[in-house]
């Protein structure tokens, strides 16, 4: 979390536009992972809102690494972000 509680995390920032998206907003996780190279966000939604973060060609997808890119400007810190794509569990064969 950021040291300064006025301004939200980059994990609350997304988190929110994800939510804003999706249909289920309860399924919506970010979870960070630091590595050398900065802060990898995974992004988990319900495998039925997946296209909706992603978009036409990826476009949507695209914005959100766009947004967190000037999120990562403004803090100093590398960002990236990982769409986590899982199959629906509800369709997968028996």
């Amino acid at each position: 979390m950021s040291e300064s509680s006025a301004e939200p995390s980059a994990i609350e920032l997304i988190a929110a536009i994800a939510r804003s998206l999706v249909d289920k907003h309860e399924a919506v996780s970010v979870h960070e992972t630091s590595n050398e190279a900065g802060t990898v966000l995974r992004l988990r939604v319900d495998p039925s809102d997946v296209g909706k973060v992603i978009g036409k060609q990826g476009r949507t997808a695209r914005s959100l690494r766009t947004i967190l890119g000037a999120v990562s400007v403004k803090l100093h810190h590398r960002y990236s972000l990982e769409i986590i794509e899982e199959a629906n569990p509800e369709a997968a064969p028996r």
